[in-house]
């Protein structure tokens, strides 16, 4: 070990904080917290028998570290969590933003309350119920809500605004409180129906709708009796499909894991008011610390994205530095009291060994097809005869519009799935006409050069298109010296000639050029492997179309306007600013533009936008200038392109 890390690591402080692990290349890998520091981060260096692959290498792995003194527990875990998301580093458990889930909304302080289906947890006052684990589900639920207790659906500005009853009260789906005068004591008490209804409370919402069916018998409502009887129906059909939990009707949160090597998968059931309401997975890989370093951080994190903070948490281990900071970190964020525990015997025992066969069972399933896409990787290395296996696949494709505009895409297939992080647009910049073989070639010069500085190369490269293509790609390889990466060029099929009038038209099976083999290889048309490199060559396609598409709006913007004497930079942000689009600019009358640029500009404009009909005739870019500019201009490049990369 270096003698200044070795240094660090002698003088940590004992003190509560976060300490941030860093490369050779000074990024950050990993980041953790610690109520003791110096025991924390030396624990990794003085456990015997560690088998971890990451602590193995870790003497070679880490270049430098850092730590961040803090007064608790609870503040360790919130600067921890602020620090993971901020950096990213490879060695943490990282929830995506698209790991919200649908729940539902009620606002009881409102007059005519209504359900609203949201993704987030807010401190508002309201009612939350969920989450709920798909939209089919929120979607039954709603459908019985609805149907039977009889809530407005529209929003506040439609209730408040609204003539007329809508066709949900024709129906008999809604009382219409945006027209008619409705007591508001009969329609809370749909509400509290509504609330006792998703709280799982079937014993008292049952009880109170026969009492409501025989009064309204009694009183010869029959009409009334016969909804309530329906709707008694409903309910009681759903309530049973739910399984009962626990017998105490508490909302719960029930974590647990399971983990192969650097592969591990957390697992989270959600108990509402005793009974089962679903739960998600979810898997990581490239983890190789402790079990209960990382269920904690996962935790933290977890209730940070938004999720319902329950009014117990069952975990199934002891997180690394116990569970008080973690514990009252949940506490604030709810408001209330929170519990975390570890069970070792009972109804909530029994919750975790549930989680816990769950979390096997989705591994196991995801394990299966892992091995599936290797299977796939496995096959198309053999049938191509390449020498990486294909883990890591990049395809390129040209693009451009009658020679102009020349632009290419770069995206990317890690394991068989899309990696968008490696997507990459590129401008061509030597050449001012449409040449595809020396396109093909800047292209993949720049890739293998930035490749090589970064010591990041790809398994295998698709080009698209047939022997010109890959020629020119392998040219750049090999004047770049770069022989560990393979190269292979994907034919599209095409029309081929058929004699017979009473035929049906013909096409050629898709082409895999291979490097020093004069003839394609033809995969099977309907394979997985042809699949997969069809779906990566159609993708690229459509990322160069999209970047093509905005590389000429912009163009056909400034060369129309930049071509007009007079009418610099200024004056054409001022008339696309005060007109929205180019094709504004060119049906607006001389007066209207005199109003932006003065009378004399207004001409020139006018007349360099319309000119003469037999010149727009014979540029039919100039032309489609005018006629593509209807939407409104954007400045800015939409998903804009890596540094460096175009």
């Amino acid at each position: 070990m270096d003698v200044k890390l070795q240094e660090k690591l002698d003088a940590l402080p004992t003190e509560p904080g976060v300490y941030l692990m860093k490369d050779r290349r000074g990024q950050i890998i990993y980041v953790g917290k610690a109520v003791n520091l110096r025991n924390r981060v030396r624990s990794y260096f003085t456990r015997t028998g560690d088998t971890r692959v990451f602590v193995s290498l870790l003497d070679q792995l880490l270049g430098d570290l850092e730590t961040v003194l803090v007064h608790n527990e609870k503040e360790a875990l919130l600067l921890e969590n602020e620090l993971i998301k901020k950096h990213k580093p490879r060695f943490n458990v990282l929830l995506k933003d698209d790991k919200q889930f649908i729940s539902l909304r009620l606002d009881r302080t409102q007059a005519y309350p209504r359900l609203e289906v949201v993704r987030k947890y807010e401190k508002d006052g309201a009612r939350y119920f969920g989450p709920y684990s798909s939209a089919g589900a929120i979607r039954e639920t709603l459908r019985i809500i609805n149907r039977y207790f009889r809530l407005r659906t529209c929003t506040d500005h439609v209730l408040a605004n609204r003539k007329r009853p809508c066709l949900l009260f024709q129906i008999g789906r809604c009382p219409a409180p945006c027209v008619h005068p409705v007591p508001e004591e009969d329609y809370r008490r749909s509400v509290d129906e509504v609330t006792m209804f998703l709280e799982g409370k079937a014993s008292e919402l049952v009880e109170g709708l026969r009492l409501r069916m025989k009064r309204a018998s009694q009183e010869l409502k029959f009409e009334e009796a016969a909804r309530l009887r329906d709707q008694l129906s409903a309910i009681e059909r759903s309530l049973e499909r739910q399984k009962v939990a626990t017998t105490d009707f508490k909302d719960q949160d029930v974590f647990a894991l399971h983990r192969e090597g650097d592969r591990i998968l957390f697992y989270v059931l959600w108990v509402r008011q005793g009974r089962l309401n679903g739960g998600q997975a979810f898997p990581f890989g490239s983890q190789e610390f402790p079990d209960a370093e990382l269920l904690s951080s996962f935790v933290n994190l977890y209730y940070d994205h938004g999720s319902f903070v329950p009014e117990e948490v069952l975990l199934p281990l002891e997180p690394d530095d116990g569970t008080e900071g973690l514990e009252a970190l949940l506490s604030e964020r709810k408001g209330e009291r929170v519990r975390l525990m570890v069970p070792k015997r009972g109804e909530k025992h029994d919750l975790v060994l549930m989680a816990v066969k769950n979390a096997e069972q989705a591994f196991l399933e995801r394990r299966r097809t892992k091995d599936e896409t290797d299977g796939v990787l496995s096959r198309l290395q053999q049938r191509l005869g390449l020498r990486n296996f294909p883990r890591r696949m990049e395809c390129f494709d040209i693009s451009h519009f009658q020679g102009s505009a020349i632009v290419a895409s770069q995206v990317a297939v890690t394991d068989g799935d899309t990696d968008k992080s490696r997507y990459r647009k590129y401008k061509i910049k030597t050449l001012d006409k449409q040449d595809d073989f020396a396109s093909m070639y800047e292209v993949v010069t720049r890739r293998l050069k930035r490749g090589l500085e970064d010591n990041d190369l790809p398994d295998l490269l698709v080009i698209d298109g047939g022997k010109g293509q890959l020629a020119s790609a392998h040219a750049a390889m090999k004047d770049l010296g770069v022989d560990t990466v393979d190269v292979v060029g994907l034919a599209k099929s095409r029309d081929l000639e058929v004699f017979d009038r009473d035929a049906e038209s013909a096409k050629s099976p898709e082409r895999v050029f291979v490097v020093g083999r004069k003839d394609p290889i033809v995969l099977q048309q309907n394979s997985a492997e042809m699949f997969m490199l069809t779906r990566m060559r159609d993708e690229a396609h459509r990322f160069a179309i999209t970047f093509q598409k905005q590389v000429l709006r912009k163009s056909r913007v400034r060369s129309a306007l930049e071509d007009i004497p007079g009418v610099g930079e200024v004056r054409r942000k001022m008339l696309l600013r005060h007109f929205g689009s180019l094709k504004r600019v060119g049906d607006a009358s001389i007066e209207e533009l005199a109003e932006v640029v003065g009378p004399a500009v207004a001409e020139r404009v006018h007349a360099g936008l319309h000119g003469h009909p037999e010149e727009d005739a014979e540029d039919p870019v100039r032309q489609a200038s005018l006629d593509d500019a209807s939407e409104p201009v954007n400045e800015k490049s939409q998903g804009g392109s890596p540094p460096g990369a175009a």
